[in-house]
This record gives structure tokens, C-alpha cells and sequence, in this order.
């Protein structure tokens, strides 16, 4: 055997037992360098955070409540619309200078992004789908369930090595969402196994990933994997919306929403995109799993200050369990300790420095901690506008019977 195959085959040699597919989609990009010009590692937390969740709001209320139940069409016009500004910024700009790194040939094109492409955009059509359903909180609870089905989907791939220990560290996640299921108020089958499906295509496409695209020439950022995944979903979702909601769609249902809104939506969803990039460059692996973490509770109450979603105490007790077995899944013990003691220091020097802030930090989380549980001790949690309009015209309405009567 010569030494050029010699080389060859090792390469090719990927030591199964020691791989694990990653858990979040950032955690299977290349760290691309950081920005030129560098901000605070917080401003860049709280862009992805504000964008991430722009997405799935925007998301939510044009397919729900501005009544355009298109949602492989948004999807389609999404992928589009990001094939656009990809192509755009890789001529324009620097952000996309990491596919030249990538040895792309119409073989891998074929064999490795058509594939992982296909999963993708069903884990998009479902995702999409279930917002026809479901609550924006009741879907972040259910996709907690995603590290559950990735690590599932290495095992049946051959990936990994089944692991009982890790079996059963993962199995509170899967607890905490089954209670969390049982307090949901307005369960629909139909939304629940739209996203249940959503996890299990991206679970597989993060698991192929792993499998076609892990030596170090394949290697990419975010931006860069967009790049190249964009256009094949953008045909497949266009091909999947052709048959079950283009001829359905009519002029007026795009009015209706506005040109500017779909278009204002396209821009949000490609932006997060970019801060991915951004956020991935100037953070850590914990923070970034910890911003989820934090991102996917400010989702469930701004579902409930916005929508007036009612979420049981059920809920409330299933999803922290869920969340607390996604850490540490996530991190592990050491990490988190870790993390802790950091924390811990950093609070102590700010402390310090600024007591009287520290002060009223402690009293504000406090106070919030109260409404939480409060509301979590009621039977349902929801703003809910129209009925306090109604109890009130029944009051007054009752009222003036009384006064009429006497």
C-alpha cells in the first residue's frame, strides 16, 4: 500500500466509539474566527437571543394569528430569500470567505448536502406545521426533546456506543416533557406529532452531519453551511408546496399579510443566521447552551404576555425538570461546577464594587421569582384582553339590572 493511500484510509477512519453527534445545530459548525471589531460577548448573547426569538414569534403570528396557514410557503420563501443574501454577501463581503476552506465537488454535493438537505427542510415543514397547532410554549417544551432523539438516532447509525448511564441521565428530559404534556391545557395530537417529527428529522440530519461532513475539509461555519444547504431545500420545500398549498393560495392571502411583513420576516430569519456566526466566534460551548436554555424560558412567557397561553403548574414543574436534564446532559457535572464557581467569583467582585446595584438585582429576581410561582400555583397562566373586556361588560351589565330592579 502505497503512502498516499495509506493516508487516504486513515482519514477515512472515524473511531465510532468515541463519537457523539452534537446536540444543537451550532455545535456542529466550525468556530469561524472572531469579528475584526469586538464587542462585548453580551451584546452578541442578547442579539442572537432577540433575533432567535423574533423568528419563532414572527413565525407564530403570521401563520396563526394574521391567517396565513401557508407554512411550507413561508418556509419555501425563507430558504429563498436566504439563497439571495447568501450569494449577495459571498460577493460582497468577507462572511462567506470560509468556502473556499471547503472542498466541495458535485460528488459530495450529491452524496453528502442533497441528504442532509432532505431532512432538513422536512424538519422545517413540520416545525412550521406545528405553529398551526400549538402554543410558542408548548413547542419549546417539546423540543427539548431534541438531545433525546440525536443521541437515539447516533445509536441506531452506529455513531455511538448505547450507554445505559447516559441513557438514564437523559431520561429526565424525557420525563419532565411527559409531565409537561400531561398539564398542557390545549393539547392537539395532530401539532404534537408535527413537532415531535420536526425533532426526529433534525436529529437525523445533525446525525448525518456528523457522519458525511466531519473530516476537517468539510468543516463549516453556519453562514457557510447555509450557503450551500439553502438553495437544494429551497427546491424541495417549493416542490413539496406545489402539490399540497400552491394551489390553494390566492393574491389576496399574501395582501392580507402584507408584502413588507414577509419580507420583514425573511430579513429576521436570515439575520439570525448571521448572529449564529457572530455568537459561535465570541462565546463558549456552556454560554451558547445556557443562552438556549434562557432563550426557550423567555419564549414561554412572551407566549403568555402575548397570546394570553395558559400554562398549568404541571407544565411549570415538568419543563424545569426537562431543562435542569438538558444542562446537564448538555455540560455535565464538571462544567457546571465549574461554571458555578465562576459565576460565583464574578458576582461576589461585582458585588463589591457596586453594592447598592447588587441590592436591587437580588430584590428584582426575588420579586420575580414570587410572580413565577404564584402563577404557577394558579390553574392556568394567560393574558387574556377580550375576556377581561367581557367580565366587565357582564358587571357592569348585572349592575345596572340591580339598579333598574330597585
Amino acid at each position: 500500500m502505497s503512502a498516499g493511500e495509506e493516508k487516504e484510509r486513515i482519514s477515512g477512519d472515524i473511531p465510532r466509539s468515541e463519537m457523539t453527534p452534537s446536540l444543537q445545530p451550532m455545535e456542529v459548525f466550525e468556530k469561524p474566527p472572531a469579528p475584526a471589531v469586538a464587542y462585548h460577548p453580551a451584546l452578541y448573547v442578547a442579539a442572537w437571543i432577540t433575533m432567535s426569538s423574533s423568528v419563532i414569534l414572527f413565525n407564530k403570528w403570521i401563520l396563526d394569528t394574521a391567517g396565513f396557514r401557508f407554512p411550507i410557503i413561508l418556509t419555501t420563501w425563507h430558504l429563498a430569500f436566504g439563497t439571495l443574501m447568501t450569494q449577495i454577501l459571498s460577493r460582497t463581503t468577507t462572511l462567506l470567505d470560509g468556502r473556499k476552506k471547503v472542498k466541495m465537488t458535485g460528488r459530495v454535493y450529491l452524496r453528502a448536502i442533497m441528504p442532509i438537505g432532505l431532512f432538513f427542510s422536512l424538519s422545517l415543514i413540520c416545525g412550521n406545521l406545528t405553529y398551526l397547532y400549538l402554543s410558542v410554549a408548548f413547542i419549546q417544551m417539546l423540543k427539548a426533546t431534541t438531545p433525546v432523539a440525536v443521541l437515539l438516532s447516533s445509536w441506531i447509525m452506529g455513531l455511538a456506543k448505547p450507554n445505559l448511564r447516559v441513557l438514564f441521565n437523559i431520561s429526565f428530559i424525557v420525563v419532565g416533557v411527559i409531565i409537561a404534556s400531561f398539564g398542557e391545557i390545549k393539547f392537539v395530537l395532530a401539532g404534537v406529532l408535527f413537532q415531535l417529527g420536526g425533532v426526529v428529522f433534525e436529529a437525523i440530519r445533525l446525525t448525518l452531519v456528523e457522519s458525511l461532513l466531519s473530516s476537517a475539509e468539510y468543516k463549516m461555519d453556519p453562514l457557510v453551511s447555509f450557503y450551500y444547504f439553502a438553495p437544494v431545500c429551497a427546491i424541495m420545500n417549493g416542490l413539496v408546496s406545489l402539490v399540497f398549498e400552491v394551489p390553494y393560495i390566492h393574491l389576496s392571502d399574501i395582501a392580507r399579510v402584507g408584502y413588507l411583513t414577509l419580507l420583514a420576516n425573511a430579513m429576521v430569519a436570515f439575520g439570525l443566521n448571521v448572529c449564529v456566526v457572530f455568537l459561535i466566534g465570541r462565546t463558549s460551548a456552556v454560554v451558547m447552551t445556557l443562552c438556549g436554555v434562557l432563550k426557550d424560558i423567555l419564549l414561554v412567557f412572551a407566549s403568555i404576555m402575548i397570546w394570553g397561553t395558559p400554562v398549568s403548574a404541571l407544565q411549570y414543574f415538568g419543563y424545569s425538570i426537562a431543562l435542569g436534564g438538558m444542562v446537564y446532559y448538555k455540560l455535565g457535572a464538571e462544567s457546571i461546577k465549574s461554571f458555578i464557581s465562576e459565576l460565583g467569583r464574578q458576582w461576589a467582585e461585582y458585588g463589591a464594587k457596586h453594592p447598592v446595584q447588587r441590592k436591587v438585582v437580588v430584590f428584582g429576581l426575588v420579586i420575580l421569582t414570587i410572580l413565577a410561582v404564584l402563577g404557577g400555583l394558579a390553574p392556568s397562566v394567560g393574558y387574556n384582553p377580550g375576556q377581561i373586556v367581557m367580565d366587565g361588560s357582564k358587571w357592569w351589565t348585572s349592575k345596572d339590572a340591580t339598579t333598574n330592579g330597585s
